[in-house]
């Protein structure tokens, strides 16, 4: 069912029936590192190379995803996936390795609740039974290929980010379960003139916003609906923006609201305003929020995944960055 615009109601249940989720070793150190399912300890992730180490990240959590419900991948009718690189290379791979239906998907940081938005429009209208969300990134890929080789040794400034190194997946299924996926707004791309690619906080708050507030209006609901609502990454720099922005337009946004590239990494770690990449809201999504819904910790789930859709082209001819997010609720079923 549509509300307004931009936000799909889903009647018919979708629900979260599996995650799995792989990292590196900075993220396995970080505050919410005991959520994650495989933690690598080192950035190769026992293979030759980094892109390699990407599509080890998936692979791994998808087939850790699977392995938790028991299933194979000839059980899944759907996979749709998303990474940072390059014709989405990583999901490519790993999907030609898993046989299965495969929708590639790409909106940067954001691919991750676009992917889960998309697999539930399929799951509510009854052309699937279930479907396999992956999504990954991996901070050296990314500076490869977005800035510069991690030997040149350039510096940063503090409003940088540091691209997470994991991949998350999630099944989705018409089958009940705990957790189930309950809307969906898609955002609109938003470009407000920052062509800094070392500021994306900035970049992408804008973005959120718009979202935010969409989501708001179209579900007619108060930021108090959600025990908590979380931003993708926009880090420390961005996410005070946000909460500007959307109390200009009259919501305040108070204690139940926080980003994933904040609370992935602990404050003194090397990581300047906090994590990015496609991976983050992925891994705290369906590591650490997913399993405090299934301890009843948190009830009502807003997820805001954010993304900074530029490319090193673009910026080499003096481009902005336009940007966009998407937002999914994910509620826990009341039990009798």
């Amino acid at each position: 069912m549509r509300l307004g615009k931009q936000t799909w109601e889903f009647k018919q249940p979708v629900y979260i029936h599996s995650t799995g989720t792989a990292v590196g070793p900075l993220e396995g150190e970080g505050p919410l590192g005991t959520s994650f399912d495989k933690i690598f300890d080192n950035l190769y992730c026992d293979e030759e190379n980094w892109e390699l180490a990407e599509r080890a990240l998936m692979e791994e959590a998808v087939r850790l995803c699977l392995a938790k419900v028991n299933r194979k991948p000839s059980d899944v009718d759907i996979m749709l996936a998303g990474d940072l690189l390059n014709q989405i290379v990583t999901s490519n791979y790993a999907a030609r390795q898993l046989g299965i239906p495969f929708l590639g998907m790409f909106s940067a940081c954001a691919t991750v609740m676009q992917s889960v938005a998309v697999a539930s429009i399929f799951i509510n209208g009854h052309y699937v039974e279930n479907a396999l969300v992956a999504v990954s990134s991996h901070h050296s890929t990314a500076e490869r290929q977005f800035r510069y080789p991690t030997e040149f040794g350039g510096q940063k400034p503090e409003t940088a980010t540091y691209t997470v190194t994991g991949s998350g997946a999630v099944l989705l299924s018409n089958q009940p379960n705990a957790i189930r996926v309950t809307h969906a707004t898609l955002g609109q791309v938003v470009d407000m003139g920052v062509a800094n690619p070392l500021d994306m906080g900035s970049a992408m708050a804008p973005a959120a916003a718009k979202t935010l507030l969409t989501h708001f209006k179209e579900t007619q609901r108060e930021p108090s609906y959600y025990d908590l609502i979380v931003t993708g990454d926009l880090s420390r720099v961005g996410s005070s923006i946000l909460r500007k922005l959307v109390e200009d337009e009259g919501i305040k946004l108070r204690n139940n609201y926080e980003d994933c590239g904040v609370m992935i990494y602990h404050q003194e770690q090397p990581v300047f305003a906090g994590g990015s990449g496609a991976g983050c809201p992925a891994i705290v999504t369906f590591g650490y929020l997913m399993k405090e819904m299934e301890r009843g910790i948190i009830k009502r789930l807003l997820v805001v995944a954010t993304g900074a859709l530029l490319s090193p082209l673009m910026m080499q001819q003096k481009e902005t960055i336009p940007c966009i997010a998407h937002a999914v609720s994910f509620e826990l079923e009341e039990r009798d």
